[in-house]
Parts: structure tokens; sequence; C-alpha cells
């Protein structure tokens, strides 16, 4: 067997309202395009990234899926077993940073121990912005989440915003073994007789 190409692998979750961008901001990632005519994406869609982050070579498996209503039931499933949520917002679109309280509902019935990051898209399109970045910012302090903006159309930010919540999981992951070390080096009390000693 091979040895791995990779020191971390995580699956994560692109979510949010139908047109908000989270297509072009898997395809400004993975493959460094842009697409006007980008299709809804039906059900889900997934791509495998790798990138360099503190030294540290991560694997992200990202899955990006439908915003529509009648593909909730399809896309919930991937949900399950994520370590990081992208929680994405149009910032020309008050309506879709409303929902994003709803997406977080939603997420945490199935992912509610992921990492959670909220992106504010298309913040080229600035004379149409509705979600200025102090509101943005304020939601995801509340929350304690990073929060940032991005414009699949540039690439501005984009790949700073992976980087970010893949440096967010490498160190949750980190704390989680530390946990785990600490713990399997507990040694049992001897038993005495019928009973235990404390």
């Amino acid at each position: 067997m091979s040895r791995r190409d990779y020191d971390y692998l995580f699956k994560m979750v692109l979510v949010g309202d139908s047109g908000v961008g989270k297509s072009c901001l898997l395809l400004r990632f993975a493959d460094d395009t842009f697409s006007e005519s980008y299709i809804s994406t039906i059900g889900v869609d997934f791509r495998f990234k790798t990138l360099t982050v503190d030294g540290k070579i991560v694997k992200l498996q990202i899955w990006d899926t439908a915003g529509q209503e009648r593909f909730r039931t399809i896309t919930s499933a991937y949900y399950r077993g994520s370590d990081g949520v992208m929680l994405v917002f149009d910032k020309t679109s008050r309506d879709s940073f409303d929902h994003i309280p709803d997406w977080l509902d939603e997420i945490n019935k199935y992912s509610e121990s992921s990492s959670k990051v909220i992106i504010g898209n298309k913040q080229d399109s600035s004379e149409h912005i509705q979600v200025d970045e102090e509101t943005g910012k304020k939601f995801a302090e509340n929350r304690h989440m990073h929060y940032i903006e991005t414009s699949a159309l540039s690439g501005n930010q984009v790949s700073l915003a992976f980087e970010i919540m893949a440096r967010e999981l490498i160190s949750k992951k980190s704390v989680t073994e530390q946990k785990g070390n600490k713990l399997s080096t507990v040694k049992p009390k001897k038993n005495i007789g019928c009973c235990q000693q404390l």
C-alpha cells in the first residue's frame, strides 16, 4: 500500500440559498475559473483540492449542495460526517443573509460539531450591496465563527476562505488528538478485593 500524499483529509460542505455563488466559489478555488453562465446545481457536486497550510498538506473533499428547497432531502444526507461547513450568502441579497440561521439549524441537525465559516460572496458588486461587512462580521462573531467576504468573479479572498477553514479544522483535530492521548495515558487504579480504591 502506498503512503498517503497528504497529512489531513477533511470533508467540507458548501450550503446556502440558490444563486449565492457556491458553485462559482468551488470552481474558482478548485480550477481557478469562473463562468457567468453556470447552471444551478442539481442535487450535489464535489471536487477534491489539495493545499498546503502551515507546512501541512491538506486534502479537502468539498461538496457543493443545491440551495433549492426541493433538493433539501437529498442534500441533507451529505451534511453527515462533515468536518467543515461554509455557509454562503450573496452580499447583494438581504434574503440570502437572513436565511443563514435557517441553514445553520439545518446543518446542526446532522453535524452540530462541524466547524463553520460564514462567507459573504459577490463583494465585487459594490453598487448593489445589501449586507455590509460589519453586519456579516457581527453575525459571525455572535456565533463564534469566522466571517470572510469573497468574490468568485475576481477570485478575491476565495483561497483565503478555504485556508481559514482548513486551518481551523487542523487546529480542532490537533486538540481532539491531544485529548485522546491524555485519556489513553491515564492508568486505571488497582482493584482491591471486590471494591475499587479511589
